[in-house]
């Protein structure tokens, strides 16, 4: 992964070397955004992976996020102090991938980078179709149309998407997704997943209420209910 470039926007210099240390180690090549203003700029020079601070001086966290998603689905790792649960649930529902408390290990952020990035990489090449050509799902560009329209979605969204539409009609737990997907358990990765479940149905489903694709299982979990071609 010596070639991936990394974003770090925080404001904290003393947090921000020491994770660009840690990144840098492992072959990463890595840029420091202290500002929301600096870290939009940089922004233009598609990095692989975002790091992203909630608390900036000038931009609030959530706003660059949403922002990024507007054009981009880098994958977006938000780093913050805020821990409740209700908080992470925002930031996922913007379109983060994934959320790391401070204080935090170094060793354990280089880990989740890799682990985004590694799981991005190793898609098969094919391209999956459903209910007639009406959801496509191309595996390599990591891209989804809808009806011929491309949906955006983040990578996040798209690996719980491909992980459900290559079992279809089988039923399973979010735990089971969490781990496909994260490769770990998320504290409270119930409200986690069925945050990404909503995002992904509001952009596939024409009526996210009655899904022609993803369908809850109450009490267990989800299955994809969409037709292969």
């Amino acid at each position: 992964m010596s070639n991936k470039s990394i974003l770090i926007v925080e404001d904290e210099k003393k947090i921000a070397d020491i994770v660009k240390s840690y990144l840098e180690r492992d072959g990463f090549k890595v840029a420091i955004a202290n500002t929301g203003q600096d870290a939009l700029q940089q922004i233009k020079n598609n990095f692989d992976l975002i790091i992203l601070d909630l608390m900036l001086p000038d931009i609030d966290g959530e706003a660059i996020c949403t922002a990024i998603r507007e054009f981009s689905d880098v994958p977006i790792i938000m780093l913050t102090a805020k821990s409740s649960e209700d908080d992470r649930i925002k930031g996922l529902g913007i379109g983060a991938d994934d959320y790391v408390i401070k204080p935090f290990s170094p060793r354990e952020l280089v880990a989740r980078v890799k682990a985004h990035l590694r799981r991005i990489k190793k898609y098969k090449k094919n391209v999956l179709s459903f209910n007639n050509g009406l959801l496509l799902i191309d595996t390599p560009s990591m891209g989804v149309k809808k009806g011929g329209k491309v949906i955006s979605l983040t990578s996040t969204e798209f690996k719980i998407l491909l992980h459900l539409a290559e079992r279809p009609q089988i039923v399973l737990t979010r735990l089971q997704i969490v781990n496909a997907v994260q490769g770990y358990d998320f504290e409270g990765y119930d409200r986690v997943i069925d945050a990404h479940i909503k995002n992904i149905r509001h952009k596939i489903e024409d009526n996210p209420h009655k899904p022609v694709f993803i369908k809850t299982v109450y009490g267990t979990g989800y299955k994809f209910i969409g037709v292969p071609d």
